[in-house]
């Protein structure tokens, strides 16, 4: 586990990476009044523009599917980042140099640099790979292309490329660009012999693998020549940069669409992505050398948002919340064993899992050369449960012509059945399973219910109502819980009150320098409607106004944020970003003063009428009482009379 980043790097980064240019990268944003922009939402689909960013206070908000948050957290969210990736990332593209906090659980960090010096030799690389594929050596690896439908465009928007057969053509090359021998041995380009270091990979055509923010970080290598004594598929080794566990091929380009579709498609190879995103399969991915593992499974549910505890809700529209993983597999035995391997992390999902394979065994790349990229979109639309394949698989195992047969098959599904996450679907499957067998539903109960009862045989599931030790709450990375907090009521929208004192809450957030002094001065209770009081609440404890004004305008959000329960921050994001009715910059100071002027005279009048009815309450006999509520009521109208005075 990393060691933590420093507070204050992380400040650093947080203030450097300006939100409009790391948003834009993703969304064109234009003008919408005073310091605002405003564009497409790139986490859900929609035709109007409600996902809104404010520079100023470096943050973002979609009012039509709430996301929102820093520039961090968009990054997080766009690219499925971890907090620490996140900050690494941004860091790299500001110029911040991160220290890292040691701890008992923290391993030793590269030198400063490092990494980024990995990262450039590896671009490097790619482009040398690039260009050599199209030179008079590489005929073997353009044949090779060619042969499984792929042209030159293809190979240049998946950047295949080919390494020569000498030992030293990249080690030359990268060595003229000022890279040193030690960080090519760090890079896993080279490897180090008796006689010095050579490059890893010759004669092979050569797939670039990328992280989610498309930098390279590996490769992988196929072999073309019969006097290559080297494995079919040779991949990166692991170094700094590349944890083939964690590493997922075509992530870079499949993200977008993984996290809008709420669906990723893993094929088993480099060029099944290449043949599923040309055939329109745009969430494809592939592991790198190793089996579908819990790692991969986090990067997975990451892009796809999956944090719902319970498993994939089912949608009206016949979705899931948590999404779907399609494992598309061989026909053949290693296929089987792939399907059954990933049925063991299936748990680690709440997303509903699925497995699509041809009918005659091809896989994406094939099926593509032979029936066309619609065979490849049929071969994923028609995809089936994995807990059904799987069950299946078990059942063809027995002979069910006997008695003996179909008992057998019934104990060998019983366990997987106990493991369906939804509970209301095994009875379904048990129906189903009673089908394939030809057996009694009653017999097939009893088998589920006796696995059930077996600890050593009962997979683990989410449905089962687990829960973090200690009653811990889920977190997610950034220190949010993941499931997201209980919302405040939303205001009636048509309340005057409630749109006034929701524009003075905005302007106090956007603009505290132009807010009148007496603002801080309010009480509690100066703000009628109940979520408009939490985020005032959050305002005096982070000092007023008066400390907004010695902030800068992304240092106050974020100080108030710093404040706020998690149901509060979320409507002080909305606020912070949110625009003002006035759009006209030189009116701006005179527009929010008035704007707070009108909501504290509410509060005012709201405070005299509350005392005018205690007075109206009390016995005029009781003259102590009496004369303090008078006494209090003309204390309070004076000072709305001092602030009309003073406007």
């Amino acid at each position: 586990m990393a060691g933590l980043i420093r507070r204050e790097d992380v400040d650093q980064v947080r203030e450097r990476a300006r939100i409009d240019e790391i948003v834009s990268a993703h969304v064109t944003l234009k003008p919408a009044g005073v310091g605002a922009l405003v564009g497409l939402c790139p986490f859900h689909d929609e035709r109007s523009p409600s996902f809104n960013v404010r520079p100023s206070v470096g943050r973002y908000h979609c009012f039509g599917c709430g996301e929102g948050g820093d520039v961090i957290e968009f990054v997080m969210k766009m690219d499925g980042l971890s907090f620490t990736e996140a900050i690494e990332y941004l860091a790299g593209k500001t110029g911040v140099q991160l220290r890292y906090e040691e701890g008992g659980n923290a391993r030793p960090r590269e030198e400063p640099g490092k990494r980024q010096r990995l990262l450039e030799a590896h671009r490097v690389a790619a482009d040398f790979y690039a260009e050599q594929l199209m030179g008079p050596d590489a005929t073997a690896a353009r044949t090779f292309l060619a042969e499984r439908s792929f042209d030159r465009s293809d190979a240049e928007l998946f950047g295949v490329g080919f390494a020569p057969k000498g030992w030293d053509s990249l080690q030359r090359h990268l060595q003229g660009r000022g890279f040193t021998q030690a960080e090519l041995v760090a890079s896993g380009l080279m490897s180090q012999g008796q006689r010095g270091i050579y490059d890893r990979f010759r004669g092979r055509v050569m797939w670039p693998i990328r992280d989610v923010t498309g930098a390279v970080i590996g490769f992988g290598a196929r072999r073309l020549f019969e006097d290559d004594q080297g494995p079919k598929y040779l991949n990166t080794p692991e170094t700094s940069l590349y944890k083939k566990s964690h590493v997922l091929y075509g992530i870079d380009l499949a993200k977008r669409d993984i996290a809008k579709g709420k669906r990723v498609v893993v094929v088993e190879g480099y060029t099944d992505v290449m043949a599923a995103h040309l055939s329109g399969v745009t969430a494809a991915v592939a592991t790198c050398g190793t089996a579908f593992g819990g790692d991969h499974a986090k990067v997975v549910r990451r892009l796809l948002g999956d944090t719902t505890a319970g498993g994939g809700m089912q949608l009206a529209s016949g979705g899931t919340v948590g999404g779907e993983i399609i494992f598309t597999f061989d026909g053949d035995a290693a296929g089987q064993k792939a399907a059954e391997r990933a049925y063991g992390e299936d748990q680690r999902f709440f997303a509903q899992t699925y497995v699509a394979v041809a009918d005659d065994g091809m896989d994406p790349c094939d099926l593509r050369m032979a029936k066309g990229p619609e065979a490849v979109r049929a071969l994923v639309d028609g995809r089936k449960p994995l807990f059904a394949f799987v069950i299946q698989a078990k059942i063809k195992q027995f002979d069910l012509n006997t008695v003996e047969g179909r008992v057998s098959a019934v104990r060998a599904a019983a366990p997987e059945i106990v493991g369906i996450r939804d509970r209301s679907q095994r009875d379904g499957y048990m129906r189903q399973v009673a089908g394939w067998i030809g057996t009694e539903i009653d017999e097939v109960r009893r088998e589920v219910a006796r696995a059930a009862s077996t600890p050593s045989q009962r997979k683990p599931s989410s449905s089962d109502g687990a829960r973090p030790a200690s009653g811990a709450t889920p977190v997610a990375d950034g220190g949010r819980p993941a499931g997201g907090a209980a919302r405040l009521p939303a205001p009636d929208p048509r309340d005057p009150v409630a749109r006034d004192e929701r524009l003075a809450l905005v302007a106090v957030l956007q603009y505290p320098q132009h807010v009148p002094a007496s603002f801080d001065e309010l009480g509690e209770d100066a703000f009628a409607v109940p979520a408009w009081r939490a985020v005032h609440a959050a305002i005096r404890a982070a000092g007023g106004a008066a400390g907004g004004r010695e902030l800068s305008a992304a240092q106050w959000v974020a100080a108030v944020l710093e404040q706020s329960p998690e149901s509060v921050a979320i409507v002080v994001t909305q606020l912070s970003v949110a625009s003002l009715p006035e759009d006209r910059e030189a009116a701006v100071a005179a527009f929010v003063e008035g704007l707070v002027r009108r909501v504290m005279d509410l509060g005012l009048k709201r405070r005299i009428d509350d005392a005018r009815s205690r007075l109206q309450r009390l016995d005029p006999s009781d003259e102590g009482a009496y004369n303090a509520a008078f006494a209090d009521l003309l204390a309070i109208e004076s000072e709305r009379r001092a602030l009309r005075e003073s406007a």
